[in-house]
């Protein structure tokens, strides 16, 4: 295997979406058994973390906003995420807006998104 130097590996990261990212840094910790986790530092650490927290919301809402061509893709996408039956995902598909997750971590919405568009619909994150 080619070593690749630093730059290149810097720009390689650039190119990959959040997603991407978050699977590379689990491979690294499972990899050299480390955390990429901040250590407490104490009371300076603490209000930092605070001031994040304050930025953006702890919980979203993610909105299907169109099926796209794919309508059955999209459908055993929704089946898929929600846990419902095929017919009550494709209720869900059939008037858009409508709401597919609720009260979930940016984190979480980020990948309903990714599956859904993926399958070929559009999604919104409130």
């Amino acid at each position: 295997m080619a070593k690749i130097n630093t730059q290149e590996l810097i720009e390689s990261l650039k190119e990959m979406t959040v997603l991407e990212l978050n699977e590379v840094v689990k491979a690294i910790e499972e990899a050299f058994g480390v955390t990429a986790a901040a250590p407490a530092v104490g009371a300076v650490a603490a209000a930092p973390a605070e001031e994040e927290v304050v930025k953006g919301p702890s919980e979203v809402n993610v909105y299907l906003t169109n099926v796209g061509a794919s309508k059955l893709a999209v459908v055993k996408a929704v089946q898929a995420i929600t846990g419902l039956g095929l017919g009550d995902a494709k209720k869900l598909t059939d008037v858009v807006p409508s709401l597919i997750k609720e009260k979930v971590s940016p984190a979480a919405a980020e990948d309903v998104k990714a599956k859904l568009v993926e399958a070929g619909a559009e999604v919104e994150i409130k």
